[in-house]
């Protein structure tokens, strides 16, 4: 099970002196967190997209080039890219770019987001949400197979065998689709035999099983080798010396981020502690603690799920304490992977 880390660069103002770090500060820590990422033996190091005043990560392609020249061996991937309201002829570039400067460790997640706001911000109408996905994702898999391209759709102009350059350093750039708890999401990746990353950010692991099996039923009816179907979780996560500092670290970030987003969505109103807690225990999808307990939750995740081989933590809410961002990621290095591939082996 590859381990890492996705980071939405979030930037909240301190709740206890109000103060919000600039963005220059911001991105500094940021990088310095793949830094040390890359030290501490993580696996893989990926950049949300969003267009939002609390997210600095619009130009996620960019970020990971700054990451790849500061790092020597972590894989750099978007978490992920919205493909819907994006060229996927950019996105190629952008990516075999960055895999060029990285020296062939650079991936895509590629999905529809969980936010709306970049499809009016670039034109594109919410209704054709699903087929713009569709077309879009043809046309970067073609890309990623062939240099010249003929190519034809609704939202974009046609590609009469123009070449589309630079060519990434990998023969062929990894493309992995990210899907939230929309079956249809989970059948189209099995079909196309793409991992899958699935966002799971609260109920239990469990609860997307029959979406997993689906996703891997689909990929077996479709002629593709069960070893080719990797599945990859982005969960909610935090890793300190015990429980209980882990949770005080993170919950402040979480409850204000939580909150706002939950408050624009119309959630129902309910205890933060308390649901955050109950999150965190052994049943909720939280891995947030120790790193015996997070050791032990991601484990118990791959078997809830029939096997993961790759899980990647968000960790951005706890951004106002830089010190325990470091400590959390070096925790996860040295001692969340080794009691995990101890306990695999």
């Amino acid at each position: 099970m590859e381990i890492g880390i996705d980071s939405f660069a979030v930037t909240l103002p301190d709740l206890k002196t109000g103060r919000a770090v600039t963005g220059t500060e911001r991105m500094e820590r940021l990088l310095d967190e793949v830094e040390v990422a890359d030290r501490a033996g993580l696996d893989v190091f990926g950049i949300g997209e969003h267009h939002r005043a609390e997210f600095l990560d619009s130009a996620p392609a960019i970020i990971l080039a700054a990451a790849a020249a500061r790092t020597s061996r972590i894989r750099l991937t978007s978490a992920v890219t919205v493909l819907s309201a994006a060229d996927p002829v950019r996105v190629f570039q952008e990516f075999a770019t960055l895999d060029l400067i990285a020296k062939g460790r650079a991936e895509i997640v590629v999905g529809r987001g969980s936010f709306g706001e970049a499809y009016p911000l670039f034109g594109f109408a919410a209704e054709d949400y699903d087929a713009l996905f569709v077309e879009k994702l043809d046309l970067l898999l073609s890309l990623r197979d062939r240099t010249h391209v003929t190519w034809r759709g609704r939202f974009r102009p046609a590609l009469t065998g123009q070449g589309v350059y630079p060519r990434p350093h990998q023969s062929r750039l990894p493309v992995w689709i990210g899907v939230g708890g929309t079956p249809a999401s989970f059948a189209r990746a099995g079909t196309l035999g793409l991992p899958l990353m699935v966002a799971i950010i609260g109920g239990s692991f469990q609860r997307f099983r029959p979406l997993v099996d689906l996703y891997r039923e689909a990929g077996r009816q479709a002629g593709h080798d069960p070893e080719t179907l990797k599945v990859g979780v982005h969960a909610v996560g935090f890793v300190a010396d015990t429980d209980r500092d882990a949770q005080e670290a993170f919950f402040p970030g979480w409850a204000q981020l939580f909150g706002k987003i939950g408050a624009e969505r119309g959630w129902p109103s309910t205890d933060m502690r308390e649901q955050f807690e109950a999150m965190c225990g052994p049943y909720g999808a939280y891995l947030i603690g120790s790193p015996e307990t997070v050791a032990a939750k991601a484990l118990a995740a791959s078997e809830a799920l029939g096997g993961i081989s790759r899980l990647t933590f968000q960790m951005s809410s706890a951004m106002q304490e830089p010190d325990a961002m470091r400590r959390s990621i070096t925790l996860l290095g040295t001692e969340v992977i080794p009691r995990v591939k101890a306990q695999r082996a």
